[in-house]
Order: C-alpha cells, then sequence, then structure tokens
C-alpha cells in the first residue's frame, strides 16, 4: 500500500525523504535551528527542492551552518562563496547568512540558546493545524509575523512573514501537514 503524502511532495526521493523524515518535526537544536533559517532565506524566491539539492553544498561552503566560524567571513570568503556553483551565490543572500551568525550568537548570548528564544513565538509547543488540502495552508500567520517583526528588529535578514512561517513548518513549530498525510497523525503523538 502506497503512503499517502501532503499534496506538494513531488516523486523527487529528495523531497520524499524531506517531507517523510524532517518536515514539521520539532527541532531544537540551536545549528540545525540557523541552518534551517539559513536555506529558508535562500529559497527567497526560488522553489523549495532547488535549495534542497543543493543542501550539502550549503553545509559544506558554510562550514556546517556553524555561526561562531560564519560570524568572521571576511571579503575574501564572501568573494568565494559567490564563485560557488553548489549555491545560490546572490551577494545580498550570502551576505545575510553572516549578519545572521552575529544575530543569532547574540540572541542565544541572551536567551541561553537560539530554541528558547525560537519557540517563544509559538508558547513552546507545536501549533497543530488541521487542513483538508494544501490550499486552506497559509503562507504567513499572525506568530510568524511577530516572529520576523522581532527577528528583523535584531538586526536578521531575509526573514519576511512568509519565510518565517516556511521555518515554523519546517522546524515543527507547527504541524501543517494535511490530515490525510501519513505524517499527520505522526506529529499528533
Amino acid at each position: 500500500m502506497e503512503l499517502k503524502r501532503c499534496a506538494w511532495v513531488t516523486t523527487d526521493p529528495i523531497y520524499v525523504e524531506y517531507h517523510d523524515e524532517e518536515w514539521g518535526v520539532p527541532l531544537h537544536d540551536d545549528q540545525k535551528l540557523f541552518e534551517m533559517l539559513t536555506l529558508e532565506g535562500a529559497q527567497a524566491g526560488l522553489s523549495w527542492i532547488t535549495i534542497l539539492k543543493r543542501r550539502e553544498n550549503y553545509r559544506e561552503a558554510f562550514d556546517n551552518f556553524d555561526p561562531e566560524v560564519i560570524m568572521n567571513y571576511d571579503e575574501a570568503k564572501v568573494e568565494e562563496l559567490r564563485q560557488n556553483e553548489g549555491i545560490i551565490r546572490n551577494k545580498l543572500k550570502i551576505n545575510s547568512v553572516i549578519t545572521n551568525a552575529k544575530a543569532f550568537l547574540k540572541v542565544k548570548a541572551q536567551y541561553g540558546t537560539f530554541d528558547a528564544y525560537i519557540w517563544q513565538f509559538v508558547d513552546g509547543k507545536p501549533i497543530i493545524n488541521h487542513w483538508e488540502e494544501i490550499g486552506q495552508i497559509p503562507v504567513s500567520t499572525p506568530e510568524s509575523e511577530q516572529m520576523s517583526k522581532d527577528l528583523k528588529k535584531r538586526g536578521f535578514k531575509f526573514i519576511g512573514p512568509t519565510i518565517c512561517y516556511a521555518f515554523m513548518q519546517a522546524t515543527g513549530m507547527v504541524n501543517d501537514h494535511t490530515k490525510d498525510c501519513f505524517r499527520y497523525s505522526k506529529h499528533m503523538e
């Protein structure tokens, strides 16, 4: 019997694995949260599969998303990244990763962990939605708008309400699997 998945999932094995094993699973590891924040920002204006297919390249290019290392990138490193065909070479997006690494570390210093900060936007537990079809799923919510506003105030870039909502979905802050998806009930437990 074939598993029923959310309608947005294509047959691409990378997409299927991402949907089945990652998307919507609550994430609390700071470095992984920074990775997802970076990848969601890189996706702006592009398809998610475009970024997923480059994910390993991003990990290698951006020192496995270690903000302590990234915050010290200089112009030579930025130029090296702009020549890297394995990532999206947009200078604004590349620079935003460095800016965000610095802001991320400030948040971490203030809250103890980035996790403690970011999960406050959903009161520390996932929001469980009950969508029948993908057309019902919003592109942003009051929570993602609040998150975006606060992140921007703290100096983060490429972090609008839509990117924040995609981040919330990816990191399990919201469960937006449709009710007919086999992963929906997995997140109800």
